[in-house]
């Protein structure tokens, strides 16, 4: 039977701006211009007789082609993991990942299983800290940062987005219906996320839900490993990266608080040498860690 598929390399260039919500960055992604970007689109537009993105001051996909694009995001995973085996045979040997502390414990540690079944010959080094890798003198093969989108010389893919949550265990988040509730609770401080300015102070925050002069019990923690432990074992309430506690949300072993989230313009992203040859085993690791990403994108729909 025959394929009807759409131009490969217009769904190649869709799939990279639906994932990267830009043409810019999915220019730099596939090393063309944002032009020849809008170009591909185009093309596939045509192809389609549909509009697949709402233009304006932001980039958004329409409803039916958020819907698709999931399918098309596997489905080029899929075709990535099948070159790697057709071209390598066998993908093994050390593979060495530097990630954010947090990220490292509570996102990547527990979705490794799975990694490891699909590939057990690799040995994954993951090695935690908020360091700055130097590629040209460490023997690290690829990143997790995050931050801004900016990575002079390097290869740079946004992974995902993220917002600032409150959360808490179950037994704290049952007394918390209002504010002036949270302002009374006992409250978790991220110290180190206050003071790099990424996560308000308790002040701060209460003040922009209508809550001013009230005494306030805050506990300090000196990261988020901490904060977040103190949190889940009911010691009060704190402000969380979405990603980290995704997970403990839907397991109910945390509760989000009051609905209340705080966009940020800060994202994680998968960062490599830019003019290194990328081997079997990086490869590998890059398209499963895009699939986890999507599939959480999925369970949202």
């Amino acid at each position: 039977m025959a394929r009807h598929l759409p131009p490969l390399n217009a769904l190649r260039f869709f799939e990279a701006a639906a994932r990267h919500h830009s043409f810019v960055r999915a220019a730099e992604e596939l090393h063309v211009t944002p032009a020849a970007v809008s170009q591909q689109i185009k093309l596939l537009e045509e192809y389609l007789g549909v509009t697949l993105f709402k233009r304006g001051k932001s980039l958004a996909l329409n409803e039916s082609a958020k819907d698709a694009m999931h399918l098309i995001s596997d489905a080029f995973d899929q075709l990535e993991r099948a070159m790697l085996r057709v071209r390598s045979g066998s993908i093994a040997g050390p593979l060495t990942i530097s990630a954010p502390p947090a990220f490292a414990s509570r996102w990547i540690i527990p979705r490794l299983q799975d990694f490891y079944a699909r590939y057990p010959d690799v040995e994954i080094h993951l090695l935690a800290t908020r360091r700055v890798v130097d590629f040209s003198m460490e023997e690290v093969d690829m990143a997790i940062r995050f931050g801004s989108d900016s990575h002079p010389g390097l290869s740079a893919e946004r992974l995902m987005p993220e917002t600032i949550v409150l959360v808490a265990a179950p037994k704290v988040a049952r007394s918390i219906k209002t504010p002036a509730d949270l302002a009374r609770t006992k409250l978790i401080e991220d110290d180190w996320h206050v003071r790099s300015g990424t996560f308000p102070e308790w002040t701060t925050l209460l003040a922009t839900l209508g809550v001013v002069d009230m005494p306030l019990n805050v506990r300090r923690f000196g990261d988020s490993d901490l904060a977040l432990e103190a949190a889940t074992n009911g010691l009060g309430v704190t402000l969380a990266w979405h990603s980290l506690v995704r997970d403990d949300i839907q397991s109910r072993k945390l509760v989000q608080i009051l609905n209340y989230s705080i966009p940020s313009d800060l994202s994680y992203q998968l960062v490599m040498p830019r003019n290194k040859t990328i081997v079997s085993k990086v490869a590998a690791f890059r398209a499963w860690l895009f699939e986890q990403v999507n599939d959480l994108g999925a369970g949202d729909n």
